[in-house]
Order: C-alpha cells, then sequence, then structure tokens
C-alpha cells in the first residue's frame, strides 16, 4: 500500500468514526487528560466505557487493566494513562489470527439476520478484493427473498463481477456449489456467497449451512472456507445478544460491523469481540462501494483515542527561561 493510500484509508476510517470520536469517547479523553490519576477518575472512566456500548463485564476488565498498568509502570500523567488505555483497547481487538484465503478458489460465506447490510456488504467486499486484483464472482444463496437476489443482480453489476443466482426456493446449497465449481472451472479467485437472513431455530440453520459447507468441499475440494457474521454497530450491544445463538449455529469465523459511520456508540466493536470471541475482520464506515475497510486494531484505537498535543507544564516553561 502507498503512503497516500494509507493516508486516505486512515481518513476514510477517521471521518467514519467521526460519531463515536467526537461523542462519548471525546468525553474519556477528556476524563483522562484533564483530571488526576485516581478513584474518581477509574469510576467515570468505568461509566463512559459502558455509555459507549463497550458492556459492563468488558468496561470493569478494561479499567481493572489500565488501573494496573498505572501502578506497574508508575504512570503520571492523563496522557500517559491515555496512551496505556489506547494500548489495552488495541490488544483487546487485535485478531489472533488471519483470514484462510489460501483456497482455490477461497469462499467466503456471508451470514445474519434481514437489515444488518449483509447484501450491500457482499457488494463492497466484491469491490474490495476486485481492486486488490482478485478475480470474484458472487454466488445468490438467499433463495428464500426473490428480492435478494435480485438486489444482489444491481450490486453485481456496480462491482463488474459475475453472480450465479436461481430462482426463488432453489437449494442454496446447490446454487453455492454452481458457483464454486464454476469459479475453480474458469480460474477465479474467491466466491462470496450470500445467504438467507431470516431467523429460524437453530437446528434449520445448522443443518443448512453445513450442507452448504460440504457443497463447498465437493465443488472444489481445494477451496478454503470463512464464514463472515454481518452485524450492525448502530444496534450495538442488542446485535451483540442477538447474534450469539445465530453465530454457534453458522460456526462463524469472524466479524463484519457495519454502519459506525451512524453511531456514536463504537464501543460495540470492543464488546462485540469480548462476548463473542470472534475477531473483526471488516468495518462499514459508508453507504459508498468502497466504505468497507480491512479491520486494523492499531488504526481503529487511534482513531477512537487521538494523541492530545501536549502542553508545557509551568515548570517546563520556567526551565526553558532558564
Amino acid at each position: 500500500m502507498s503512503l497516500f493510500d494509507a493516508f486516505k484509508k486512515k481518513k476514510k476510517l477517521e471521518d467514519g468514526l467521526e460519531k463515536t470520536r467526537t461523542g462519548f469517547f471525546q468525553s474519556i479523553v477528556n476524563t483522562l487528560t484533564n483530571c488526576k490519576i485516581d478513584d474518581d477518575l477509574y469510576n467515570d472512566l468505568e461509566e463512559q466505557l459502558i455509555l459507549a456500548d463497550v458492556g459492563p463485564s468488558c468496561a470493569v476488565r478494561l479499567v481493572d487493566e489500565l488501573r494496573d498498568t498505572v501502578e506497574e509502570k508508575h504512570l503520571k500523567t492523563g496522557e500517559e494513562a491515555l496512551s496505556a488505555l489506547r494500548e489495552i483497547i488495541r490488544k483487546e481487538i487485535s485478531p489472533t489470527t488471519d483470514m484462510d484465503l489460501s483456497g482455490s478458489p477461497a469462499v467466503i460465506l456471508v451470514v445474519g439476520v434481514n437489515g444488518v447490510g449483509k447484501t450491500t456488504t457482499i457488494a463492497k467486499l466484491a469491490h474490495l478484493y476486485t481492486d486488490l486484483g482478485k478475480k470474484v464472482m458472487l454466488a445468490a444463496g438467499d433463495t428464500f427473498r426473490a428480492a435478494a437476489s435480485e438486489q444482489l443482480e444491481t450490486w453485481a453489476e456496480r462491482a463488474e463481477v459475475p453472480l450465479v443466482r436461481a430462482g426463488e426456493g432453489a437449494d442454496p446449497a446447490a446454487v453455492i456449489f454452481d458457483a464454486v465449481q464454476s469459479a475453480h472451472a474458469k480460474g477465479y479467485d474467491m466466491v462470496i456467497a450470500d445467504t438467507a437472513g431470516r431467523l429460524h431455530n437453530k437446528k434449520g440453520l445448522m443443518d443448512e449451512l453445513s450442507k452448504i459447507a460440504r457443497s463447498v468441499r465437493k465443488a472444489s475440494p481445494e477451496a478454503s472456507l470463512e464464514v463472515l457474521l454481518v452485524l450492525d454497530a448502530i444496534t450495538g450491544q442488542n446485535a451483540i445478544s442477538q447474534a450469539q445463538e445465530f453465530c454457534r449455529a453458522a460456526g462463524a469465523t469472524g466479524i463484519v460491523l457495519t454502519k459506525l459511520d451512524g453511531t456514536p456508540k463504537g464501543g460495540c466493536v470492543i464488546g462485540v469481540h469480548e462476548k463473542l470471541g470472534l475477531p473483526i475482520r471488516f468495518i462499514g464506515v459508508g453507504e459508498k462501494i468502497d466504505d468497507l475497510l480491512f479491520f486494523s486494531a492499531t488504526d481503529f484505537a487511534e482513531a477512537l483515542l487521538p494523541e492530545v498535543p501536549r502542553h508545557e507544564t509551568d515548570e517546563e516553561k520556567e526551565e526553558d527561561k532558564a
């Protein structure tokens, strides 16, 4: 990535997180930089993290870790405590594994309930990987709703990638089988597949997605498989509780968090990671087709808790004069 591309990505992230950065997390920055480090500070910080949608248990744990770091490293200033909290959050949300896209083709199943931005996420993923030089094919595996395939077809045209689809009520596993087999035969690098977003019982969901996974292997024994769960950041903690069963049933391997630009509670990224135990892979920061970003824990933590310009203390000013 060129320096210019890196700058554009950072600017897009900062713009997308503006509501969060200037809302609850600005209060956190102000609290840390304008107060002395004492029990009142920790109590205020805990409350603000909860308001930012980090989640109560996670907020308590982060503040306890900050308290321990302050004591162990003998931190004295609010700026030092802010830097320590930024690093704690970075470690908290850092993925421990990379996505497995080594297959021929690499298959990404996109799952999630209706209304979270699943179809547009698929189009954005297609655009993102096409820009990286990958040959991408889409599969309309949500055959439960005719409108889902039609919407995906529109997005496929915008992203300029082929789409494999079938009629309403068709077997989703068969549609995805055809797409993977076609992609393998034609030398495509990647298949990104939609799945039904309806909430059905856990066994039904597991059976359907297990069947799809088997169809991927049958279509191409060399295929790799990732299952990305799409969540809506605006619904925050509610999204987490709604997603837990869905996540377990689907065998999700990673998270896409959409609509972060629409909420001041970007702390849900931290809460989602803790509650679901899955890496955040992508974040959505706008409605345009290029508004999906690879998730970087470092960039995200720095955007949430930016460094504050340091001002000289009165003592330092006197030393400069001398």
